[in-house]
């Protein structure tokens, strides 16, 4: 007969505290988010007097007409897509090519490289020196500062690099006795086993580019060229919408009313993308953040 262990009194205790701390920490990151969802189709007056804090007051779509019925929202989408892609593939091939060979114990000098990268981790040129740096290049006004200059850090080379270390070392040894090459050996063995690093340098790399406005807001000045972040920017702050978004409203009072209509429903339409791809990459990223992690 099997027994059941009985729970303590203290276990008990111990449940509900712990269940309790973990409900009121999840409402604390999902009640911002479900705020502005319902804020983003309430009458913007019932939520400006506090009325809207569960249930949605006076519900109107006007504002999310006007979005999705604005170009220069959808072009700010279309950029943003684009940078996020570009700085994908191009800081996660970056970050495979530093870090595999720093994993590599045969390989001469590795410790030397590994504190020329950790040392970026403290110190960089500033932002003038940079860009001086992006106008000497003719860069400016361009998507590559955009692109480039988040693509790749030191955090993300140290995470693929403590990756590659656990791969199996007797995997490349038999494959050395076969002939293989280096190169051949990363594209046969490396890659395929490396799918959960790769999705987690991915979205970081994404995640990095889709919320940052800064770049753009220094470096670019074509408006069809900014990034939806810094349209969003100039909603929030500046009360500046795009487009055509308030060119058939006269009055100040109405077009005061809109804006706050748009301004939640711009910040649901940028979340949309990363809320729709996290569930996807959720697998690999919950390996990827159990790298280093003790092994028995």
């Amino acid at each position: 007969m099997i027994s059941i262990k009985r729970k303590t009194t203290g276990d008990v205790l111990f449940d509900v505290v712990n269940y309790t701390l973990l409900i009121g920490f999840m409402l604390m990151i999902l009640y911002p988010l479900y705020f502005i969802l319902i804020a983003s189709f309430s009458d913007p007056n019932r939520v400006g007097t506090g009325d809207v804090w569960l249930i949605p007051q006076g519900i109107t779509f006007e504002g999310y007409q006007r979005i999705f019925n604005d170009g220069a929202i959808w072009l700010g989408y279309r950029n943003s897509l684009l940078y996020a892609v570009l700085s994908a593939f191009i800081g996660t091939s970056l970050a495979i090519m530093a870090a595999y060979p720093l994993s590599r114990k045969d390989f001469y000098g590795r410790n030397a490289f590994m504190l020329f990268f950790a040392v970026t981790l403290f110190f960089n040129g500033g932002l003038i020196p940079t860009y001086l740096l992006m106008r000497n290049m003719h860069l400016m006004d361009t998507i590559w500062p955009v692109v480039l200059l988040p693509a790749l850090d030191a955090f993300v080379i140290i995470i693929a690099r403590t990756f590659f270390q656990g791969l199996p070392e007797e995997i490349r040894e038999s494959a050395s006795m076969d002939g293989c090459t280096n190169m051949r050996y990363i594209w046969s063995f490396v890659l395929p086993l490396s799918k959960p690093i790769i999705a987690v340098l991915a979205l970081f790399a994404i995640v990095k580019q889709w919320n940052g406005f800064f770049d753009a807001l220094i470096y670019l000045k074509d408006e069809a060229t900014y990034p939806l972040q810094l349209i969003l920017r100039n909603i929030l702050i500046q009360n500046q919408p795009t487009g055509n978004l308030l060119s058939d409203i006269q009055s100040a009072v109405e077009q005061q009313r809109i804006v706050g209509l748009i301004k939640y429903g711009v910040i649901i339409v940028a979340a949309l993308p990363l809320l729709i791809l996290y569930p996807f990459l959720q697998r690999y990223f919950v390996q990827g953040v159990f790298i280093g992690s003790v092994k028995g």
